[in-house]
């Protein structure tokens, strides 16, 4: 049986966002789950969005992810090199291959020509297709243009009758109408090869099994199959993923400034969290469970799960994903995911490293990602607080003037502080003062917090310090 061998191919052009993750991730599980091999290739034939260091992101995501690359430019096999501006002679060699087969010719057409064709299209406000002008040039002609320095490019011979079909593993059988199918160019004037071609190249000369890849592709696969046909080659199976968009439909995209993975990571959400939450966006389980560890998902995962409409991204439910993380943190990791964030936003230097961990660890369940800790403890570090109207109508109940006075007095007399004394100071109130649940609790935390809900009060209460808190009881 033939080795499973899948590819991540993206384009050095930045931060990778969570489409490009998610991609990756599904290339991953289909190699993992068939004992089969990941590859990374670096698709940089556009040298004009080419981005410094992007490379290095892209390495950095995926060993943030733990995804494995089998091979890569990092990490080479037998196939490489894997970056395609290396492998240019490869493109030129197979594009004059297929001119000898007559499978595509050289186009001479300058650029005010295209222009003009263009121009043609919009008035009639039909598709812009190259009109296939340079097919007729004879041998001769072709060697004269190339002798004399005219700059051309290499264009596929399309059919122009019948059709081209394909089952995809997601969306079953596509047909495109040959006609429809523009003599795309393989290789450009400046000798780099297009995306269509280098694809197709790449993934036969790498023995890639499985294309698995965003179903905005699926038109365009025919394009790719008459190669492999043309070439007398085997196509892999195509797996297109269902578009990511966000609420209200707009497709998720880089460009839109949508979130990249690094976004996400620099606001303290945790990759295996990341990781967990793309899988579910667009596959699903057999059962109901929507938690699992890379290991689990590369057993569980299914191919025939995939779905074909798009997948919302919701960030609620990233963060609850997240946040199920966040609880089973050690004390030391939940530190180092959280601390960063409060020393680029708080004065830390009168405080100690316990009361910090303390203070951390009381907001563990109440965080769905790192930075958010921030907001969550401003009335600790905060001189005064704001109540919202809200707050003051609670305050503004009978009885409670008189719940905040026990409360202040049993606090003046407390002489160790500690949770378990503060504990036993609001037991007193609830005594002294003929209160409990809401009209015991409610007070005192509006009172010294500022806020209506959040965690344990006695801890809460022991983390101000008494000096602050008599203050705000004043």
């Amino acid at each position: 049986m033939e080795k499973v061998r899948t590819r991540f191919a993206p384009s050095p052009t930045g931060f990778m966002h969570i489409g490009n993750l998610r991609s990756a991730l599904f290339e991953y599980l289909v190699a993992k789950h068939n004992n089969g091999d990941f590859i990374l290739r670096i698709e940089d034939t556009d040298q004009s969005r080419y981005v410094e260091g992007a490379v290095e992101f892209i390495y950095d995501t995926l060993n943030l992810c733990n995804i494995k690359i089998d091979e890569g430019p990092n990490n080479p096999g037998e196939f490489g090199p894997y970056t395609q501006s290396e492998r240019l002679d490869l493109y030129k060699k197979y594009a004059l291959e297929l001119v000898e087969k007559g499978e595509a010719y050289y186009c001479f057409c300058t650029e005010e020509r295209l222009n003009r064709l263009r121009e043609e299209a919009d008035i009639r406000k039909v598709a812009f297709m190259y009109d296939g002008h340079c097919k007729k040039l004879t041998k001769e002609e072709v060697a004269e243009k190339i002798k004399n320095g005219e700059k051309y490019v290499i264009r596929q011979k399309m059919p122009k009758e019948g059709s081209t079909s394909y089952d995809d593993i997601v969306y079953g059988n596509i047909t495109v109408e040959n006609n429809l199918l523009e003599d795309q160019i393989l290789l450009k004037s400046d000798g780099y090869p297009t995306y269509n071609f280098a694809n197709v190249i790449d993934d036969h000369l790498m023995n890639i099994t499985h294309v698995v890849r965003g179903n905005e592709y699926l038109s365009s696969t025919p394009k790719y199959l008459l190669l492999y046909k043309a070439f007398g080659w085997k196509s892999p199976e195509y797996i297109h993923l269902p578009h990511i968009v966000k609420e209200g439909g707009k497709k998720i995209s880089k460009r839109d400034g949508d979130s990249t993975f690094m976004d996400l990571y620099n606001d303290g959400y945790l990759p295996e969290a990341i990781i967990n939450y793309l899988a579910l966006l667009g596959w699903s389980p057999e059962d109901n469970n929507e938690i699992f560890t890379l290991d689990e998902l590369i057993e569980k995962f299914d191919v025939k799960r995939i779905n074909n409409s798009p997948a919302v991204y919701d960030v609620m439910k990233l963060r609850w994903v997240n946040a199920h993380y966040i609880k089973n943190l050690s004390d030391d990791d939940l530190y180092k995911l959280t601390i960063p964030h409060l020393e680029k936003e708080y004065d830390l230097s009168k405080v100690d490293d316990n009361w910090l961990k303390s203070l951390i660890n009381l907001y563990r369940n109440h965080i769905s990602y790192g930075k958010q800790i921030v907001e969550e403890v401003k009335l600790f570090f905060d001189l005064d607080i704001n109540l919202d109207q809200e707050c003051i109508d609670f305050l503004n109940q009978e009885g409670v003037d008189n719940t905040l006075k026990v409360f202040k007095e049993e606090i003046l007399a407390l002489e160790e502080w500690n949770v378990d004394n503060i504990r036993e100071v609001i037991n007193k109130v609830k005594d002294r003062a003929s209160v409990k649940g809401k009209m015991l609790f409610m007070p005192i935390r509006i009172k010294v917090s500022g806020i209506m809900h959040g965690p344990e009060l006695p801890d809460t209460i022991y983390l101000l310090g008494k000096e602050k808190v008599l203050n705000r009881l004043k």
